[in-house]
């Protein structure tokens, strides 16, 4: 297995990546959309039917293309996270990680001793005992992982600050609609008020030396995350396919 993340490589140097989350398990749409030029893959493990049983061939999808992969995990635990890094995956997010405990837990599942409390093993990491040994890879695996939380809740404001100073955090994620609901604004990702806790996180990162992460739907949508300061900007998968069909239809001429 290839130590190297080119996704996390990318966001040091500062460039913009834009990637798609795919909530399906199916080799054929990563493959797919890998091959149609996204900087990364998301696998969605909270609002889609990927797990750590079926994300393995996504995974090697993906690398086959030279397209590193991420898993956006459902639950904030340990054993969950530990099974999609053993898998190889080049990194994890975190949702509701909405407190400093939270997103410390979160941090020290996806690291070795001494920056974390991953369970070590054999395995594909470890390219199944055939390859360096693990004293000597423990520290390179460490620094491979791409670490996200992500912010999604108002309430996490007060604690914005502690959790941007954690250590072993890559990536801040912002979550605009669960942030609109924490707000009182169910299904208004774009009111001005989220828009304006969104602009404060941005700058706290910024500020921070922290990447910043998001969703967008469209180009349009990138565009603006872009201008707005964020690095990592996730389409949706689904949401593409939909729109494209929807087009196509709309531009088709009725007998």
């Amino acid at each position: 297995m290839r130590i190297e993340n080119r996704l996390k490589e990318r966001l040091r140097a500062g460039e913009k990546v834009v990637g798609v989350f795919v909530p399906m398990p199916s080799p054929e749409v990563v493959e797919i959309l890998a091959l149609a030029g996204f900087g990364y893959i998301m696998l969605d493990g909270e609002h889609g039917r990927v797990s750590p049983e079926n994300a393995y061939p996504l995974i090697l999808a993906a690398e086959a293309c030279g397209v590193p992969t991420v898993a956006r995990v459902g639950q904030n635990d340990r054993q969950v996270i530990l099974k999609y890094l053993d898998l190889g995956i080049g990194g994890v997010m975190i949702p509701q990680t909405n407190t400093l405990a939270t997103a410390q837990a979160a941090l020290d599942a996806m690291r070795y001793h001494p920056r974390g409390v991953r369970g070590l093993a054999g395995g594909r990491h470890f390219d199944y005992g055939l390859g360096s040994p693990p004293a000597k890879l423990v520290p390179q695996l460490n620094d491979r992982v791409l670490a996200i939380v992500q912010f999604e809740h108002i309430a996490a404001l007060t604690e914005l600050d502690a959790i941007l100073a954690l250590p072993e955090l890559d990536v801040l994620f912002v979550g605009p609609n669960d942030l609109a609901q924490s707000m009182g604004f169910p299904g208004q990702p774009d009111h001005p008020e989220v828009d304006a806790v969104i602009q404060q996180v941005v700058a706290a990162g910024r500020n921070a030396g922290v990447a910043m992460g998001t969703v967008a739907a469209d180009a349009t949508a990138v565009n603006k995350r872009i201008d707005q300061g964020f690095s990592m900007i996730g389409a949706n998968a689904v949401s593409l396919l939909a729109r494209g069909g929807r087009e196509l239809l709309k531009a088709v001429t009725s007998a």
